[in-house]
């Protein structure tokens, strides 16, 4: 049995498109007059070729009628109809609203093919536009042969009159553009493979049997004029690929001066400026930097070699401190510290802002401290009113709603793209492949074992049947089909129309035929009738030796539709979540039992592994809120001379209860924004938390450490008011700050950045109105608990007081952390060769990052969002 069939119909990849281009075609021509008038017409400017449909051909396919008749003025409804779709048609025009229906609902055919390249699309309905209505129709159209239809004359053949230069650059504009659909060149469809702009144009003028997908007349374009009188061929604006007004991505228009811009600084790096020192060879950037290094380390060794000579100063860690210093900062056994110790200074004092905050302060703490119950309810009414807002919250998982501005022009036209035509398909995927086992290289997939393998994944995608409220839904439900009968499924199966049987007789020496003529060959076409480029469903192959490639690509595309409600597309999510739990449970065992690796996806799969990654970062926030707590209560506590004194001491409930309000401020964020419909993201989810935690537990142990560094001689509301005028200023500052910093990147058009920008600025402020409201009032109620004696954890139990005598509350002895800072890492840091080599490395880290800036490369790979267990 031969392998090769004579073809009949259109050859290529005329099969999928040649419909709509026929269609396109047809609704050109004729006029119904006797059987006897010539088809011939005199060109002249202002006259049509043929006007109107006349007729039907035997398949349905609709004639135009041979009609010499001057151009028409269309109603004003008629005209703006005509330019939504043919801009360059003005005035009269040469096609009835019939016929310009025709041409509108068949247009929409070819967008799917050329959409991506805006400029092509143009160009190429342009050509039809012109050929159908253009009010000069005779000048470059002349119909050449007509035939009779039930006894009215409509045209069988025409010539299409136009310029070499047009022709060259309609291909040019058209000739790299990409059907996403199935990743391959459109012109395999549009044209056959064609390879120049005239095997394009005959390709798209080839007349079609009845019942056979293509013109249903002969149109042959003549890029001269061949000595025809009269006749101005078509020679309009050509729009470039690279036209900016019209651009076309890069994929599309490789040749563009924009793409082209992209590679110049790879290009660039070969040329750029350079040093050469003897083999080695620096860039100008990096060698600046060394130099500027190396100065700024010998002018800091030269200043500190005159400051000793000089004799202005010594060690520090020779020189000692005096007595008192550490009183300053810790209060000894007998509470004999100097009350200005715990004020201002007076060049701080000075300030109007320090001044104004200082006494707002120390009333402040007065007032908690008198009131700490009112102060903590009403401070903690706050969040958790907000906290209500929760029951709205969020999550906002779609990449485009999180990088893509709204407002920006991207969206603009994906949004208009989607609701003139349809979103993107949605793709389901399967990859099988071989591994290399040792081996320098991994074997070839393509044998027998491996197509019956596939076969039988076919069958049980094919027999897969999902649940969508109360109905099933298979793959043929919701799959693209092209030609409304067979689901476009990308596989080298297709080779053999999906069919088993004819792989049995045929073999897999079919398959290898097919890979080198997959467009020529009509029994390699696949069983919605469109070629099957192997680059696309084979993978791992050198060159274009395809027989040798390691991996098979399965690609199910799946319609796809606008989402308002969220419901639309439920019965694809749910055929999705079917396919991806049948591949894990049967498909994935089948494919390891042959010694093959699987790797799939659906379009759904992004979306549910960052919902499955919130839900495991849940863990992680909790693992880590635990270990603050413990290092907070670890840190806040004191070291008392006597064991049981540490049931005193400790700050167990006290670190809790200022973790807990960590938590409070960043659900309050979160309940905030979702009240009033901000979704939250995974960015939020993982970061904001980590960031108010880390910025809480500084100033909590800043605001305990101030009221313990008090003398213990004086009153605990005046302990507490003296700490908040030492550190409350530098909290409060220091948390404007940030919230002032989010709030500004909150203007960032990037709905990711701005979403996190504003529920982080929201949470630090919240956390900063609770440290200092809330947060004090528990200081309160854990120091009088202290010096009552009572218990840490279970303050209505008390010690003897004789057990906690001696220690004063506990509040003395310093903690190990601040004992190493005071005894060993500073007086380290005091010595002047330390102070160099600490200088020298961070400087030399900026210089250093300042030199690898250049290779940083911004991109959002989808594999660096999943977790490690993600399929």
């Amino acid at each position: 049995m031969g392998l090769v069939g004579p073809r009949r119909g259109v050859p290529g990849g005329a099969v999928v498109f040649a419909t709509a281009v026929a269609l396109i075609q047809i609704v050109f021509l004729v006029h119904p007059t006797s059987a006897q008038q010539s088809p011939r017409v005199v060109p002249a400017e202002g006259y049509c070729s043929m006007y109107g449909i006349c007729a039907n051909r035997t398949d349905g396919k609709v004639l135009n009628c041979v009609n010499a008749t001057k151009a028409v003025k269309p109603d004003t409804l008629f005209s703006t109809r005509i330019q939504s779709l043919c801009p360059t048609i003005t005035g009269d025009v040469c096609c009835t609203v019939d016929q310009f229906d025709t041409l509108h609902q068949q247009v929409q055919q070819a967008v799917p093919f050329l959409v991506g390249c805006p400029a092509c699309l143009r160009n190429f309905l342009n050509l039809f536009c012109e050929m159908s209505c253009s009010p000069n129709q005779s000048l470059f159209i002349n119909v050449t042969s007509a035939k009779q239809v039930k006894n009215i004359t409509t045209v069988d053949g025409i010539d299409y009159y136009i310029t070499s230069n047009y022709g060259e650059e309609l291909y040019n504009s058209c000739k790299e553009v990409k059907f996403g659909t199935l990743n391959t060149r459109a012109m395999d469809f549009l044209g056959g493979g064609a390879k120049t702009y005239k095997e394009w144009l005959a390709f798209l003028g080839r007349q079609a049997n009845p019942n056979e997908p293509g013109s249903p007349y002969l149109i042959t374009y003549r890029p001269d004029l061949s000595g025809s009188s009269g006749v101005k061929p078509l020679n309009t604006t050509v729009y470039s690929c690279g036209d900016p007004s019209l651009g076309c991505s890069c994929g599309d228009c490789p040749s563009s001066s924009v793409c082209m811009g992209s590679l110049l600084p790879q290009s660039m790096t070969e040329t750029s400026c350079s040093v050469k020192m003897g083999s080695l060879k620096a860039g100008c950037l990096d060698f600046s930097l060394a130099v500027v290094y190396i100065v700024f380390l010998c002018a800091i060794l030269l200043w500190g070699l005159l400051y000793r000579t000089r004799g202005r100063t010594g060690f520090p860690s020779q020189t000692k401190p005096p007595k008192n210093a550490d009183d300053k900062l810790h209060s000894n056994n007998n509470g004999n510290v100097p009350e200005n110790s715990v004020q201002v200074p007076k060049a701080a004092s000075s300030s109007i802002v320090q001044t104004y905050m200082s006494t707002f302060f120390r009333r402040h703490g007065v007032f908690v401290t008198r009131h700490p119950l009112l102060v903590l309810c009403a401070s903690l009414l706050v969040p958790i009113l907000l906290c209500i807002g929760l029951i709205r919250f969020k999550v906002e998982t779609r990449p485009e709603k999180l990088w893509v501005s709204p407002g920006s022009q991207t969206a603009y036209e994906k949004q208009y793209f989607d609701s003139h035509l349809a979103p993107f398909y949605r793709i389901e995927q399967l990859v099988l492949a071989t591994s290399a086992s040792g081996q320098l290289e991994a074997p070839t997939i393509v044998n027998d074992n491996n197509f019956k393998l596939l076969f039988q994944i076919q069958k049980k995608i094919d027999d897969l049947r999902a649940n969508y409220s109360g109905s099933t839904v298979s793959l043929a439900d919701i799959c693209l089909k092209p030609l409304s009968t067979d689901c476009a499924t990308q596989s080298v199966l297709q080779y053999f129309q999906l069919d088993p049987k004819k792989h049995d007789d045929l073999g897999i020496d079919h398959a290898k035929f097919c890979f080198e003529h997959y467009s020529s060959e009509e029994t390699c076409l696949s069983t919605f009738q469109s070629p099957i480029d192997p680059s696309t469903i084979l993978g791992g192959f050198p060159g274009s030796n395809f027989t040798e490639a390691s991996a098979f690509v399965i690609t199910y595309p799946v319609n796809n539709k606008v989402e308002t409600t969220g419901q639309e597309n439920g019965k694809a999510m749910a055929w999705e979540r079917a396919y991806i739990n049948l591949v894990k449970e049967e498909i994935l065992p089948m494919v390891l039992a042959q010694n093959l690796t699987l790797s799939f996806s659906s379009e759904s799969s992004i979306k549910d592994e960052l919902n499955r990654e919130s839900t495991a970062d849940a863990i992680t926030i909790v693992v880590s809120y635990i270990v603050m707590f413990a290092y907070i209560s670890f840190t806040l506590g004191d070291r008392p001379s006597r064991l049981w004194a540490l049931f005193v001491s400790s700050k167990v409930l006290l670190g809790l209860s200022g973790v807990v309000l960590v938590m409070l401020s960043v659900l309050g964020s979160m309940g905030f924004f979702s009240a009033v419909g901000v979704k939250s993201t995974l960015i939020i989810m993982e970061v904001i938390p980590f960031l108010v935690l880390a910025v809480g537990v500084d100033n909590m142990c800043i605001l305990v450490h101030a009221v313990k560094r008090q003398p213990d001689g004086i009153v605990l509301e005046e302990r507490i008011s003296n700490a908040l005028v030492e550190v409350g200023p530098s909290i409060t500052l220091a948390s404007l700050a940030e919230v002032l910093a989010f709030s500004v990147s909150a203007i960032n058009p990037m709905p990711a950045t701005r979403a996190f920008s504003m529920f982080a600025a929201m949470a630090v402020l919240l956390d900063f109105l609770l440290q200092v409201t809330a947060f004090v009032a528990l200081i309160v109620y854990d120091f009088r608990r202290a010096e009552d004696g009572r218990i840490d954890c279970v303050p209505c139990a008390r010690l003897k007081s004789s057990t906690v005598a001696g220690d004063n509350g506990g509040h003395q002895r310093l903690h190990f952390v601040a004992r190493y800072m005071k005894d060993i890492h500073g007086p380290i840091l005091g010595y002047r060769p330390v102070k160099f080599i600490v200088i020298a490395v961070f400087v030399g880290l900026a210089f250093a990052s300042i030199v690898s800036a250049h290779m940083f490369c911004m991109h959002i790979a989808q594999h660096h969002d999943y977790i490690c267990s993600s399929y």
